[in-house]
């Protein structure tokens, strides 16, 4: 009798709890021409895809021209040791990926023949989430360019050569940087601009934000308010945001 308690049980159990689903396909890329993206790309194993300086250099030369040639504008990035951010805006629905791609070949050809190696350079797909302008676009040009300083390697976001803070706070020539509208509205001209955009640097990035797009940008969601979740899921036919399924001890989210 017992026995059959428990096996009763388990089917009650089994049907209340959403199952595991081991094989979840991948949620579609963002298609959203006009809408900002920030995008990681992530060395394999977390390894070093950047060795020399003029590592750095041709990444960012494979980047300028598959930007210009796909038809995406670079914000605000960064290249890290191991990874890379990057906040952009495509002009089409498939500009990024088309980026992601021409960089990654001609760039993972380039490392591999100098360092003597064969194999990927770059864990999987990269990371992306859109970004709703108005509540959180100036957030992430501040937590791509605070990166060497999160990470220690510098105490001054101007002191990491790899980033486009000398450019959007200090003025200093980079062509692939191209300043977006929010930007731009900081001051009527290039001085009142930079000034009021160093400014931002003055408060600390609060880690409630950092966390907010740090993890929309690993899962894949819409990063921005629930109105704009919603709009977004409905302009691109796929979520935006994680599913809330119910567990034992209470309600949590389903990241698949």
């Amino acid at each position: 009798m017992k026995a059959s308690h428990a096996f009763v049980w388990r089917r009650v159990l089994s049907v209340l709890r959403p199952p595991k689903d081991r094989s979840m396909p991948r949620l579609p890329r963002y298609a959203t021409p006009g809408f900002a993206q920030h995008v990681i790309q992530r060395g394999n194993n977390r390894c070093a895809c950047f060795a020399v300086d003029p590592d750095y250099r041709f990444f960012r030369d494979c980047l300028s021209t598959a930007c210009e040639k796909h038809g995406c504008r670079i914000h605000a990035y960064v290249f890290m040791t191991n990874h890379v951010h990057l906040l952009m805006t495509p002009s089409t629905e498939t500009a990024i990926g088309q980026v992601m791609q021409s960089v990654g070949r001609r760039y993972v050809g380039h490392f591999n023949s100098a360092y003597r190696r064969t194999g990927t350079l770059w864990e999987g797909r990269y990371k992306a989430t859109v970004i709703e302008t108005d509540s959180y676009l100036l957030a992430c040009y501040r937590y791509i360019e605070l990166n060497p300083v999160r990470a220690g390697l510098v105490e001054h976001p101007r002191e990491f050569p790899w980033s486009s803070h000398g450019a959007n706070a200090f003025g200093e020539r980079d062509s692939l940087v191209s300043p977006h509208e929010v930007y731009r509205k900081l001051g009527r001209n290039n001085a009142t601009r930079r000034a009021a955009y160093r400014g931002l640097f003055n408060v600390p990035l609060d880690e409630t934000t950092v966390t907010t797009i740090r993890h929309a940008t690993q899962k894949g969601w819409a990063l921005g308010s629930k109105k704009f979740r919603q709009e977004i899921a409905a302009l691109v036919g796929r979520r935006a945001e994680a599913l809330r399924v119910w567990q034992s001890d209470g309600i949590a989210e389903r990241e698949g």
